[in-house]
């Protein structure tokens, strides 16, 4: 893993600026690569590449970025692994191409010099990279199918800056940090920015699975290179599942075989759900030594401590196991965290994934994780609402929403009964408004009383799209493709990056095999979810290996207790944020709404951990950052 940057220019600057600015915006993404830097600019003074490089493959100085081809005329810094380097290298060898190093980042100017811009498609593994060409001074910016590594650039009137985050083009003199209005209710539905956009103006997101040229003045693209393709309903793949299950195996032992490659130490993320457990699993037969393990808990809630199951697989497959139990204190770090994000983010699993990475790095430097297989193999719980919502009558949802609301306040306030709540309120709703109610942070009533009169409230574009692209497929896989290309790319991905490379951690996500996920999206969505149950098809094709308790119980997730925490140790540290008459917010939300949210939890009338997480990012981003436009 690397961190790279990029400046091309029409400005007429010397080298030894261009030099030094460089090597600014690669300083302020040194966490990611802190073993070596190195810079370029070519000769007409016009482009300047930087890397930082966390050595993975080749530890020797031959693996230094960047990196050319045989003649300096193509240039190359990249971020990633490429799992079918070792077959592609054999290809291009025997084209002709020789290669100086035993790096997979060489790969990349060759296959380029091969194959032209279709050399992306040629690339099977995690990436972001930026390529020149300097006989045709072309930029070209890509990114990896599913989305694991970021790219971002800005394009403003006489500089195009690209970053491996934010904050390396904020490094460049002159550039500033103005406020994209139309981030500010996508974030608070969301949690995220939908991509390409984010907080910024001129700043964009390179889309997984796309690439981005530019050419004398023009930034043409995004251009797909891939798209995660459903086949219409009733024209899936016909097999048995006997045959599904063996090939899933056999994909995903092959795929966790791939991501062992390395000349550095290596473990695994171990939560003792159904995806990390198979990924520990299969590593502890190939490896030929016990497999280092890590896992998180907390402290105070049983609810959402994990720890018992994982030491249950850790004793499976005896591995060497390391734990780590979060404390309220561990809220310190949203400060630090905010930072590596660059932008607010409203996932409070950052906490746990940024202090589990931290206790990885001490004993190994690539961890592999089951990061994709909820999206993969359908794991969510919504999932199964969303199909029951469908089957039910209306006026059974309707009868139902009549029982609750009758009930005294005090009874309608209670977990479980506000949960049924909430998903027969939004369950006679059309698709995209009922899902998007159902993974919303704020609901579209509550986000209106929220926002100022002057901003906008658009909300739910990237799900209409999704949709409107699946018109044609079963219901499920409809689901899956939307969780595929928002969910994953926008949240889960953007979280386990930037947590585990804030401690130069390379982190491995075997169940985002380029070709397991194009093998079990054709598969019928009944081998998905069958009887209710979600994952069929992957517990069964792994029902041997793992203990009977992790196959049969359910979704957990990665969460944080924040609903006890604001009410106790965090009470003080939440109050001072949003009820302070100084606060940065008002310019754009209003307070009597924020006010009457923290009372509604502080009095446990409504559970609003997640609503406060979400204003107190906000909040401190407004506070820490000089942001134009609030």
């Amino acid at each position: 893993m690397c961190g790279i940057v990029g400046i091309l220019t029409n400005q007429t600057l010397s080298r030894e600026r261009l030099a030094h600015t460089i090597a600014a915006m690669a300083d302020a993404v040194a966490h990611r690569g802190p073993d070596d830097a190195g810079i370029w600019v070519d000769e007409k003074q016009r482009i300047a590449l930087g890397h930082r490089r966390l050595a993975i493959l080749d530890l020797s100085t031959a693996g230094r970025q960047p990196i050319s081809n045989e003649t300096d005329r193509i240039w190359t810094v990249f971020n990633g692994e490429i799992y079918n380097f070792p077959s592609l290298k054999l290809e291009l060898e025997a084209l002709g191409h020789v290669f100086r190093s035993k790096t997979d980042s060489e790969l990349v100017v060759h296959a380029y010099e091969q194959y032209g811009d279709n050399f992306v498609q040629r690339l099977d593994g995690m990436f972001a990279l930026a390529l020149w060409d300097q006989d045709r001074e072309r930029l070209i910016l890509a990114r990896d199918r599913p989305g694991k590594k970021p790219l971002y650039y800005y394009s403003g009137e006489s500089d195009f800056l690209f970053g491996s985050e934010i904050k390396a083009i904020f490094a460049y003199p002159g550039v500033s940090r103005e406020l994209d209005p139309q981030a500010i209710p996508l974030y608070f539905t969301y949690g995220y920015v939908p991509c390409p956009g984010t907080f910024y103006n001129r700043v964009s997101q390179v889309p997984p699975g796309s690439y981005v040229v530019v050419e004398g003045r023009q930034v043409r693209g995004p251009f797909s290179y891939w798209k995660l393709a459903y086949p219409p309903a009733g024209q899936e793949r016909q097999v048995s599942e006997e045959d599904a299950c063996h090939e899933i195996r056999k994909l995903l032992i092959a795929s966790v075989e791939r991501r062992l490659l390395s000349d550095v130490p290596l473990g695994a993320f171990l939560s003792g759900g159904i995806d990390s457990s198979i990924v520990v699993g299969l590593m502890s037969q190939m490896i030929g030594r016990r497999v280092k393990t890590f896992s998180i808990g907390f402290s105070g809630d049983r609810a959402f401590d994990e720890m018992p199951f994982s030491r249950l697989v850790a004793r499976h497959f005896h591995t060497d196991h390391t734990e780590f139990v979060v404390e309220p204190k561990g809220f310190d770090l949203v400060e630090l965290l905010l930072w590596h994000h660059d932008q607010p983010y409203g996932d409070s699993s950052a906490i746990p994934t940024y202090l589990l990475s931290r206790l990885a790095k001490d004993h190994v430097t690539v961890a592999l994780n089951g990061d994709g297989g909820d999206e993969v193999f359908a794991g969510y719980g919504r999932f199964l609402r969303t199909l029951l919502s469908d089957r039910l009558p209306r006026p059974v949802l309707a009868l139902g929403r009549n029982l609750i609301e009758a009930l005294p306040g005090a009874l309608r306030t209670r977990p479980r009964i506000a949960r049924a709540h909430r998903f027969l309120l939004g369950a006679a709703k059309p698709l995209n408004e009922r899902y998007l109610a159902w993974c919303s942070f704020f609901s579209r009533e509550l986000l209106a009383e929220l926002l100022a009169d002057h901003v906008p409230a658009v909300v739910g574009g990237s799900f209409d799209a999704c949709f409107n692209e699946t018109e044609m497929q079963p219901m499920l896989h409809r689901l899956l493709y939307l969780n595929f290309n928002t969910y994953l790319p926008d949240d889960l991905l953007v979280k386990m990056d930037r947590m585990s490379m804030s401690h130069a951690l390379e982190t491995r996500s075997p169940f985002l095999d380029t070709a397991l996920i194009e093998y079990v999206a054709v598969l019928p969505p009944q081998f998905k979810v069958r009887a209710w149950k979600l994952k069929y098809i992957l517990k069964r094709a792994f029902a041997d290996l793992l203990p009977k308790e992790i196959l049969s119980r359910g979704k957990q997730g990665f969460a944080v207790p924040l609903d006890a925490w604001f009410r106790s140790d965090l009470k003080e540290l939440v109050e001072d944020l949003l009820l302070a008459e100084t606060a940065r917010y008002r310019r754009v939300l209003r307070h009597d709404c924020v006010r009457r949210i923290y009372q509604e939890h502080k009095n446990r009338v409504r559970d609003r951990g997640d609503e406060l997480w979400t204003l107190m990012n906000f909040e401190l981003w407004l506070r820490k950052y000089r942001v134009a436009g609030v």
